[in-house]
């Protein structure tokens, strides 16, 4: 997904010297600073090695500046969300199917010197959550159903990061969408990693999430069915600086290998395995690429 969460990634900086020349077997893999990409980027990192390259991790990182690094040439490879790139980088807005974006992105980045490899099944999009038993209670399957029930007089409250609050494909655009409205009174903005345990404990009614959040079977909650095709296609893909790709024609298969192993039920049952088991990222790596004999 897609996404231009913050972190702050210390002892990096990312505004020094110029890009050495892209060396075969010698990538540096970036990842961004929430569970998925953390699990990723060691993942990556963990497979490339066994293949006999030189890795080097910098994860942790915010999207626009993990993003900026790559385009500076210092970051090799990294995972990205077609929605994010569309959006967030490239700045288009017109509405595009899960194809439509990949190609889109995928042209639009070749010019930056950014290829576009296999992209996987895993689509970590915004969704809507609610608690799977206040949810049927109400009769609510779909986003439509939450606008007719607003609309017709009940009072929901809504938890929401910042980001999603202000951003081009966030809360005010999908309302106008859906035709309803929260109200003001009813939005509660919060950390994002607050949101679900918020909706859990019954702090309030309805909140965002991404798809992919392991949390969101954990926790008894169900995703209501975007049935107007709001939220944009982010469909999780690796993406390589053209010049690495060039010194490592292999990688496309490679990474193509891992790429294939990854849909929305995988990726939400790894994130549970660290953010609801509190295993460690490493471990549920590791055991992933055992587990498809990757390693």
């Amino acid at each position: 997904m897609m996404r231009t969460l913050t972190a702050t990634l210390a002892g990096l900086s990312l505004s020094a010297g110029i890009a050495a020349t892209a060396q075969a077997n010698e990538i540096v893999v970036g990842g961004k600073g929430f569970t998925e990409q953390l699990i990723l980027s060691s993942m990556t990192t963990q497979y490339l090695e066994e293949l006999g390259y030189d890795v080097e991790k910098r994860d942790g990182m915010g999207s626009t500046i993990l993003r900026q690094a790559q385009v500076n040439g210092q970051i090799d490879l990294y995972w990205e969300y077609t929605g994010t790139s569309l959006i967030t980088y490239n700045k288009v807005t017109e509405k595009l199917s899960p194809e439509e974006t990949y190609q889109r992105v995928k042209k639009l980045d070749a010019e930056k010197g950014l290829v576009w490899l296999e992209p996987s099944n895993a689509n970590n999009t915004y969704a809507l959550t609610m608690r799977a038993d206040d949810a049927k209670a109400r009769d609510i399957d779909t986003i439509s159903d939450l606008a007719e029930a607003i609309n017709n007089g009940e009072t929901l409250t809504f938890a929401s990061n910042a980001e999603f609050y202000a951003r081009e494909d966030g809360l005010r655009p999908l309302q106008k969408t859906y035709g309803f409205r929260f109200g003001r009174p009813n939005i509660k903005r919060m950390d994002f990693g607050l949101t679900l345990p918020a909706l859990r404990d019954e702090q309030v009614d309805v909140s965002i999430a991404y798809s992919t959040d392991g949390r969101i079977p954990s926790y008894d909650l169900v995703t209501l069915e975007d049935d107007k095709q709001f939220f944009p296609a982010y469909s999780l893909t690796p993406v390589v600086r053209k010049e690495t790709l060039d010194a490592n024609p292999k990688l496309d298969e490679q990474m193509a290998k891992l790429s294939t192993l990854l849909d929305d039920d995988t990726m939400a049952s790894l994130n549970a395995r660290v953010d609801v088991k509190k295993q460690s990222i490493e471990n549920v790596a590791q055991d992933f690429l055992e587990t498809h004999d990757l390693l």
